[in-house]
Protein backbone atom coordinates (compact mmCIF):
# COMPACT_ATOMS: atom_id res chain seq x y z
CA UNK A 1 0.00 0.00 0.00
CA UNK A 2 2.84 2.24 -0.57
CA UNK A 3 1.78 3.71 -3.08
CA UNK A 4 -1.69 4.67 -1.81
CA UNK A 5 -0.01 6.11 1.12
CA UNK A 6 2.42 8.24 -0.84
CA UNK A 7 -0.71 9.24 -2.73
CA UNK A 8 -3.02 10.58 0.03
CA UNK A 9 0.40 12.00 1.60
CA UNK A 10 -0.03 13.89 -1.77
CA UNK A 11 -3.25 15.19 -1.38
CA UNK A 12 -3.09 16.41 2.11
CA UNK A 13 -0.22 18.47 1.65
CA UNK A 14 -1.58 19.96 -1.54
CA UNK A 15 -4.73 20.69 0.38
CA UNK A 16 -2.67 22.72 2.92
CA UNK A 17 -0.69 24.33 0.54
CA UNK A 18 -3.38 25.24 -1.39
CA UNK A 19 -5.04 26.85 1.69
CA UNK A 20 -1.86 29.01 2.61
CA UNK A 21 -2.33 30.29 -1.47
CA UNK A 22 -5.52 31.01 -1.41
CA UNK A 23 -5.50 33.44 2.06
CA UNK A 24 -3.30 35.92 -0.51
CA UNK A 25 -5.67 35.58 -3.46
CA UNK A 26 -8.49 37.98 -4.54
CA UNK A 27 -12.17 37.24 -5.44
CA UNK A 28 -11.95 38.31 -8.97
CA UNK A 29 -8.42 35.83 -9.46
CA UNK A 30 -10.46 33.43 -7.47
CA UNK A 31 -13.47 33.42 -9.59
CA UNK A 32 -11.14 33.14 -12.84
CA UNK A 33 -9.18 30.52 -11.25
CA UNK A 34 -12.43 28.44 -10.56
CA UNK A 35 -13.02 28.50 -14.31
CA UNK A 36 -9.67 27.57 -15.45
CA UNK A 37 -10.11 25.03 -12.68
CA UNK A 38 -13.30 24.13 -14.90
CA UNK A 39 -12.18 23.86 -18.59
CA UNK A 40 -9.06 21.75 -17.15
CA UNK A 41 -11.35 19.31 -15.22
CA UNK A 42 -13.42 19.03 -18.25
CA UNK A 43 -10.97 18.16 -20.68
CA UNK A 44 -9.50 15.65 -18.11
CA UNK A 45 -12.90 14.13 -18.62
CA UNK A 46 -13.32 14.21 -22.42
CA UNK A 47 -9.67 12.72 -22.86
CA UNK A 48 -10.81 9.91 -20.41
CA UNK A 49 -13.91 9.32 -22.37
CA UNK A 50 -12.42 9.27 -25.93
CA UNK A 51 -9.33 7.45 -25.07
CA UNK A 52 -11.86 4.36 -23.60
CA UNK A 53 -14.13 4.52 -26.15
CA UNK A 54 -12.24 4.90 -29.53
CA UNK A 55 -10.07 2.51 -30.85
CA UNK A 56 -7.84 2.59 -34.42
CA UNK A 57 -7.36 -0.28 -36.52
CA UNK A 58 -3.64 -0.99 -38.89
CA UNK A 59 -4.77 1.60 -41.02
CA UNK A 60 -5.57 4.23 -38.42
CA UNK A 61 -9.03 4.33 -38.72
CA UNK A 62 -10.88 4.81 -35.54
CA UNK A 63 -14.13 3.48 -34.32
CA UNK A 64 -16.21 4.12 -31.34
CA UNK A 65 -17.76 1.24 -28.75
CA UNK A 66 -19.76 1.81 -25.85
CA UNK A 67 -21.85 4.90 -26.39
CA UNK A 68 -24.94 3.18 -25.88
CA UNK A 69 -23.90 1.27 -22.57
CA UNK A 70 -22.56 4.94 -21.36
CA UNK A 71 -26.20 6.03 -21.94
CA UNK A 72 -27.78 3.40 -20.11
CA UNK A 73 -25.15 3.84 -17.21
CA UNK A 74 -25.49 7.47 -16.73
CA UNK A 75 -29.24 7.13 -17.19
CA UNK A 76 -29.59 4.05 -14.63
CA UNK A 77 -27.38 5.96 -12.60
CA UNK A 78 -29.32 8.99 -12.24
CA UNK A 79 -32.13 7.17 -11.50
CA UNK A 80 -31.15 5.20 -8.77
CA UNK A 81 -28.83 8.41 -7.16
CA UNK A 82 -32.02 10.12 -7.10
CA UNK A 83 -34.53 7.86 -5.84
CA UNK A 84 -31.36 7.07 -2.97
CA UNK A 85 -30.84 10.99 -2.69
CA UNK A 86 -26.80 10.35 -2.66
CA UNK A 87 -25.87 13.87 -3.89
CA UNK A 88 -27.83 15.07 -0.80
CA UNK A 89 -26.80 13.00 1.59
CA UNK A 90 -22.91 13.41 0.76
CA UNK A 91 -23.20 17.22 0.87
CA UNK A 92 -25.06 16.59 4.18
CA UNK A 93 -22.49 14.46 5.44
CA UNK A 94 -20.11 16.92 4.54
CA UNK A 95 -21.75 19.79 6.16
CA UNK A 96 -22.35 17.86 9.29
CA UNK A 97 -18.79 17.31 9.08
CA UNK A 98 -18.18 21.15 8.75
CA UNK A 99 -20.07 21.89 11.54
CA UNK A 100 -18.80 19.37 14.09
CA UNK A 101 -15.14 20.41 13.03
CA UNK A 102 -15.77 24.19 12.82
CA UNK A 103 -14.27 24.00 8.86
CA UNK A 104 -15.75 26.65 7.14
CA UNK A 105 -16.73 25.91 2.97
CA UNK A 106 -15.42 22.20 3.85
CA UNK A 107 -18.39 20.27 1.79
CA UNK A 108 -17.74 22.70 -0.89
CA UNK A 109 -14.15 21.44 -1.84
CA UNK A 110 -14.00 17.71 -0.12
CA UNK A 111 -17.23 16.84 -2.76
CA UNK A 112 -15.83 17.95 -5.95
CA UNK A 113 -12.18 16.94 -5.11
CA UNK A 114 -13.02 12.79 -3.58
CA UNK A 115 -14.68 12.55 -7.22
CA UNK A 116 -11.41 14.06 -9.51
CA UNK A 117 -8.85 11.57 -7.08
CA UNK A 118 -11.28 8.59 -7.42
CA UNK A 119 -12.52 8.56 -10.68
CA UNK A 120 -10.23 7.18 -13.25
CA UNK A 121 -7.90 4.13 -14.22
CA UNK A 122 -4.99 5.37 -12.71
CA UNK A 123 -6.42 4.74 -9.34
CA UNK A 124 -7.41 1.48 -9.91
CA UNK A 125 -4.97 -0.09 -11.99
CA UNK A 126 -1.93 1.46 -10.21
CA UNK A 127 -3.66 0.16 -6.63
CA UNK A 128 -4.03 -3.44 -8.28
CA UNK A 129 -0.13 -3.57 -9.40
CA UNK A 130 0.80 -2.36 -5.70
CA UNK A 131 -0.93 -4.98 -4.07
CA UNK A 132 -0.09 -7.88 -6.40
CA UNK A 133 3.61 -7.08 -7.23
CA UNK A 134 4.40 -4.29 -5.06
CA UNK A 135 4.77 -2.04 -7.63
CA UNK A 136 3.91 1.63 -6.58
CA UNK A 137 5.45 3.85 -10.11
CA UNK A 138 1.83 4.50 -11.55
CA UNK A 139 0.74 5.49 -8.15
CA UNK A 140 3.61 7.66 -7.95
CA UNK A 141 3.08 9.52 -11.16
CA UNK A 142 -0.80 10.29 -10.15
CA UNK A 143 0.65 11.23 -6.63
CA UNK A 144 2.47 13.95 -8.11
CA UNK A 145 -0.88 14.48 -10.52
CA UNK A 146 -3.09 15.19 -7.83
CA UNK A 147 -0.47 17.19 -5.29
CA UNK A 148 -0.46 19.37 -8.72
CA UNK A 149 -4.58 19.64 -8.99
CA UNK A 150 -5.67 19.35 -5.25
CA UNK A 151 -2.93 22.60 -4.65
CA UNK A 152 -5.03 24.34 -7.54
CA UNK A 153 -8.24 23.14 -5.93
CA UNK A 154 -7.72 23.79 -2.43
CA UNK A 155 -6.61 27.32 -3.67
CA UNK A 156 -10.57 28.48 -4.38
CA UNK A 157 -12.19 25.42 -2.71
CA UNK A 158 -10.51 25.55 0.98
CA UNK A 159 -9.50 23.10 3.11
CA UNK A 160 -12.36 19.87 2.57
CA UNK A 161 -9.94 18.88 -0.75
CA UNK A 162 -7.33 17.73 1.99
CA UNK A 163 -10.07 15.23 3.34
CA UNK A 164 -10.28 13.84 -0.11
CA UNK A 165 -7.50 11.91 1.22
CA UNK A 166 -9.69 9.62 3.39
CA UNK A 167 -11.77 8.21 0.15
CA UNK A 168 -8.80 8.27 -1.76
CA UNK A 169 -7.29 5.65 1.43
CA UNK A 170 -10.46 3.96 1.39
CA UNK A 171 -10.96 3.14 -2.13
CA UNK A 172 -7.27 2.27 -3.38
CA UNK A 173 -6.06 0.71 -0.26
CA UNK A 174 -9.30 -1.84 -0.69
CA UNK A 175 -8.28 -2.62 -3.64
CA UNK A 176 -4.83 -2.86 -2.81
CA UNK A 177 -5.31 -5.23 -0.18
CA UNK A 178 -8.28 -7.22 -2.41
CA UNK A 179 -6.06 -7.11 -5.55
CA UNK A 180 -5.49 -11.16 -5.73
CA UNK A 181 -9.37 -11.50 -5.97
CA UNK A 182 -10.26 -8.80 -7.92
CA UNK A 183 -7.72 -8.96 -10.92
CA UNK A 184 -8.93 -11.52 -12.57
CA UNK A 185 -12.43 -10.61 -12.61
CA UNK A 186 -11.44 -6.83 -14.25
CA UNK A 187 -10.56 -7.89 -17.70
CA UNK A 188 -9.40 -4.84 -19.83
CA UNK A 189 -12.74 -3.94 -21.41
CA UNK A 190 -14.48 -4.26 -18.53
CA UNK A 191 -12.12 -1.93 -16.88
CA UNK A 192 -12.48 0.79 -19.92
CA UNK A 193 -15.92 0.71 -19.68
CA UNK A 194 -16.06 1.54 -15.86
CA UNK A 195 -13.55 4.29 -16.41
CA UNK A 196 -15.41 5.20 -19.74
CA UNK A 197 -18.62 6.10 -17.23
CA UNK A 198 -16.02 7.21 -14.33
CA UNK A 199 -14.80 10.16 -16.38
CA UNK A 200 -18.32 11.60 -17.96
CA UNK A 201 -19.18 12.15 -14.39
CA UNK A 202 -15.53 13.96 -14.58
CA UNK A 203 -16.64 15.95 -17.45
CA UNK A 204 -19.88 16.73 -16.09
CA UNK A 205 -17.68 18.28 -12.67
CA UNK A 206 -16.37 20.04 -15.10
CA UNK A 207 -19.20 21.73 -16.21
CA UNK A 208 -20.37 22.73 -13.09
CA UNK A 209 -16.73 24.28 -12.32
CA UNK A 210 -17.22 26.36 -15.28
CA UNK A 211 -20.67 26.99 -16.19
CA UNK A 212 -21.76 27.17 -12.49
CA UNK A 213 -24.52 24.50 -13.64
CA UNK A 214 -26.41 22.36 -10.73
CA UNK A 215 -25.32 18.55 -11.98
CA UNK A 216 -25.76 16.38 -9.04
CA UNK A 217 -22.64 14.00 -9.73
CA UNK A 218 -23.18 12.19 -6.84
CA UNK A 219 -25.94 10.80 -8.30
CA UNK A 220 -24.66 9.44 -11.05
CA UNK A 221 -22.08 7.23 -8.91
CA UNK A 222 -23.94 4.05 -9.01
CA UNK A 223 -23.79 3.87 -13.17
CA UNK A 224 -19.91 2.56 -12.49
CA UNK A 225 -21.98 -0.81 -11.59
CA UNK A 226 -23.84 -0.95 -15.00
CA UNK A 227 -20.73 -1.75 -16.89
CA UNK A 228 -20.34 -4.50 -14.36
CA UNK A 229 -23.41 -6.04 -14.20
CA UNK A 230 -23.39 -6.13 -18.14
CA UNK A 231 -20.42 -7.77 -18.64
CA UNK A 232 -22.10 -10.36 -15.80
CA UNK A 233 -25.21 -10.83 -17.76
CA UNK A 234 -23.20 -12.08 -20.97
CA UNK A 235 -21.67 -14.50 -19.27
CA UNK A 236 -24.59 -16.27 -18.40
CA UNK A 237 -25.51 -18.75 -20.45
CA UNK A 238 -29.09 -18.59 -21.48
CA UNK A 239 -29.14 -21.70 -24.13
Amino acid sequence: MLGTLVNVAAIVAAGLLGCLVKKGLPKSLENSLMKAIGLVVFIIGLNGVLTNMLSADETGKLSDSGTLLLLVSLALGVIAGELLKLDDRLNGLGRLAEEKLHLQGFAKGFVPASLIFVIGAMGIVGALNDGLRGDSNVLFVKSTLDFVTGTVLASSLGIGVAFAAVPVLLWQGGISLAAGALAPLLSDLLLQEICMVGYAMVMALGLNFLCETKIKIANLLPGLLVPVFYELIQTIPFS
